[in-house]
């Protein structure tokens, strides 16, 4: 049977299975288009970002008797609303090696729409990427240098941790593309880079004012190089490989 886990618990702990899975559109880009009197063509004013997305799940639910029923409706909207103020890990038997970040969206008529048809539909509203699970896992290499292949069209924002001490430069270099460098001062045993976050840090202790350099590191499609210069001894990363 098909189901969803979201914030950790899955649909089937509840009998609840998925009917219908509504999430092969793509997300709108999220543009500006202007008009120019005379010119044919508008011109493409880009955000830079893509627009969350509605992912909606049709679900069936079946009990014998109306008392089991309303029980487990209680338990299934405690578990959808108990913390509807954060995004949570979203996934379905569908699409197994991918997650999303989403959150419950709007309310359910359950009831009534279980006595019309026996169904209802649930609805996240969803961050624009799905994240592979492959790409949660970590990647290291002993020394300064390290590789990492993109297989996907879209940027990531990795964590980085680099292990070393003292002042380090950082480069991360796209194949046939150009290089992007960091400077980090006064490294104390390791430092954590969290482009997604936008955070430098060491365990809870904010560096970011220890690092220099343009926005974050980022690993473009295709083959990434991080090359470190000064006493750098190991390097992990976390690519967070994402596709829409």
């Amino acid at each position: 049977m098909t189901s969803f886990t979201y914030n950790g618990r899955s649909s089937a702990d509840f009998g609840l299975h998925i009917e219908k899975k509504d999430v092969f559109s793509a997300p709108e880009y999220d543009a500006e288009f202007i008009s120019i009197p005379g010119r044919s063509g508008d011109i493409i004013n880009p955000n830079c970002r893509f627009a969350n997305i509605k992912v909606t799940y049709t679900v069936f639910l079946a009990r014998k008797n109306i008392a089991a029923l309303a029980a487990v409706l209680r338990d299934i909207k405690g578990w959808l609303y108990s913390e509807p103020d954060r995004y949570h890990e979203l996934t379905d038997s569908y699409d197994a090696e991918y997650f999303r970040y989403g959150v419950i969206s709007g309310n359910l008529d359950i009831e009534e729409q279980l006595n019309k048809i026996g169904c209802f539909t649930v609805t996240f509203n969803c961050k624009p990427f799905k994240y592979s699970y492959e790409g949660q896992q970590t990647i290291a290499a002993d020394g300064a240098n390290l590789s990492v292949t993109n297989p996907y069209a879209f940027v990531s924002k990795p964590y980085i941790k680099l292990y070393g001490s003292g002042a380090v430069a950082l480069s991360v270099q796209p194949e046939s593309q150009g290089m992007t460098a960091w400077t980090i001062s006064g490294i104390d045993e390791y430092i954590e880079i969290d482009s997604e976050l936008m955070n430098c840090y060491k365990d809870t202790v904010l560096k970011n004012d220890t690092v220099k350099g343009t926005e974050f590191p980022v690993f473009k499609s295709g083959v990434c190089t991080i090359n470190c210069t000064g006493d750098v001894t190991r390097i992990e990363v976390i690519p967070r490989w994402c596709c829409l």
